[in-house]
């Protein structure tokens, strides 16, 4: 049996010796973790042994609130930069996306049970709001002068004797994970001395008080597909597919997942959380009691309006943003964002997916562009040089199927044709 005892206590080098002990691993394996170590890696996260790539790409020209924007994004689906850029260039036929958001608030928890009488807690957080505003605001007093910090505190019932009382908080720039966890504990602890039962004090991730709205107009004429549908038909089929994202949840889990594709890929090159993103976005897909889509397109005017409402809570500084110089990168190819810009610009690359993916499913089908870019991943897969790639995916095409054995057998005959 494997022996990983004080494997957190070791050196990176006495790490990789035991990895390699235990797992008896190759020396090109080997030679894979040694070529993938990263010291700042090796600081972020415990029992650290190499760095994972994603591939990273552009989105360039994305229009967002009148001005064109690149977008590096970090993905492994092959399918997911193409798709997004697809939808950009549509977009770019209008107005571009506009963005609005009305606040930006991140919610901390102080949940407390036994409550004895629940009137007489909402009477306390109310006569003592400001004491515990302070509070919150004193374990953390350099967001306060920033012009952040606790900014409310509200009573939140869920039976006769439990209840959350919610810190909500602007963290500024920043996500604000560590602030709200830091303030919430405080109030806690104010709380408790006050005589009530916590049972933990925790940020929320529901980001239902940083909502941002986007929308988009554009022209139905630039829609149009090369096989000849024109775009007006485009539009009314885009419009009637969205309308089943609302009414079936089995549709709108795979519009939605379509969705975070390019989300999900945007935030990551941001160096944001992703996990945290995707659970707020599927949670707000419920908020009204039935899982649905979260975008809608109807036609107006021979426009084609797109809108989308997300909770989105991102930042700027603090994690990972400021010390992986990757990431540091890529804020600056997005030209150093704000925290409301970038918030904006990751809506807008969620409408430029979903636009684009709804289009091919109603017009050549998801398969027609899906498996010209997953044909390249499988020439990789079966043993394709860099220098064979094209020649193999141009007759994968041909030939229409895409399986690992069609693929092998078919370089045999490129290589053979030599």
């Amino acid at each position: 049996m494997a022996d990983w005892h004080g494997f957190y206590k070791l050196s990176w080098r006495e790490r990789l010796d035991k990895t390699i002990e235990n797992k008896q691993l190759t020396a090109e394996q080997v030679a894979l973790i040694e070529a993938q170590y990263d010291a700042v890696g090796e600081q972020q996260v415990e029992n650290y042994l190499y760095n994972f790539g994603v591939p990273t790409g552009l989105l360039p020209d994305l229009p967002v609130d009148g001005r064109l924007v690149t977008v590096p994004m970090s993905t492994e689906e092959p399918s997911v930069i193409a798709a997004a850029s697809n939808g950009a260039r549509m977009m770019r036929a209008g107005e571009g996306v506009k963005t609005t958001i009305q606040s930006r608030l991140l919610r901390g928890q102080v949940i407390l049970t036994d409550v004895a009488n629940i009137d007489a807690l909402q009477e306390y957080v109310s006569s003592n709001n400001q004491a515990l505003l302070q509070a919150a605001n004193d374990a953390h007093p350099s967001m306060a002068k920033r012009g952040g910090g606790a900014k409310a505190l509200t009573v939140e019932v869920l039976d006769e004797q439990t209840a959350i009382v919610n810190v909500l908080v602007d963290p500024k720039a920043a996500m604000g994970a560590n602030v709200v966890n830091t303030m919430s504990e405080a109030v806690a602890e104010k709380l408790t001395i006050a005589g009530y039962q916590v049972l933990m004090a925790i940020l929320s991730n529901y980001a239902t008080e940083a909502l941002v709205k986007a929308r988009v107009a554009i022209p139905v004429d630039a829609l149009a597909t090369k096989q000849g549908m024109p775009g007006a038909e485009v539009a009314r089929k885009i419009a009637a597919a969205s309308h089943i994202e609302q009414l079936s949840p089995y549709r709108a889990v795979t519009s939605n997942k379509g969705l975070l594709n390019g989300i999900e890929a945007a935030v990551l090159a941001s160096g944001n959380d992703t996990r945290a993103v995707n659970a707020a976005l599927h949670a707000y897909a419920a908020n009204n009691g039935q899982y649905h889509g979260l975008t809608s397109w109807t036609v107006q005017d021979d426009m084609l309006l797109g809108e989308t409402t997300l909770p989105l809570m991102l930042g700027v500084v603090g994690g990972s943003i400021g010390i992986v110089p990757a990431v540091k990168l890529n804020h600056a190819l997005m030209d150093n964002p704000t925290v409301n810009e970038l918030t904006s610009i990751v809506a807008a690359v969620g409408l430029a997916q979903n636009l684009s993916a709804l289009r091919a499913l109603v017009t050549t089908g998801i398969q027609a562009g899906h498996m010209a870019l997953q044909a390249k991943s499988l020439a990789l897969q079966v043993g394709a040089t860099t220098e064979e790639v094209p020649a193999l995916t141009a007759r994968l095409q041909q030939i229409g199927q895409f399986n690992e054995t069609v693929a092998r057998e078919t370089l045999a005959t490129l290589r053979h044709s030599k």
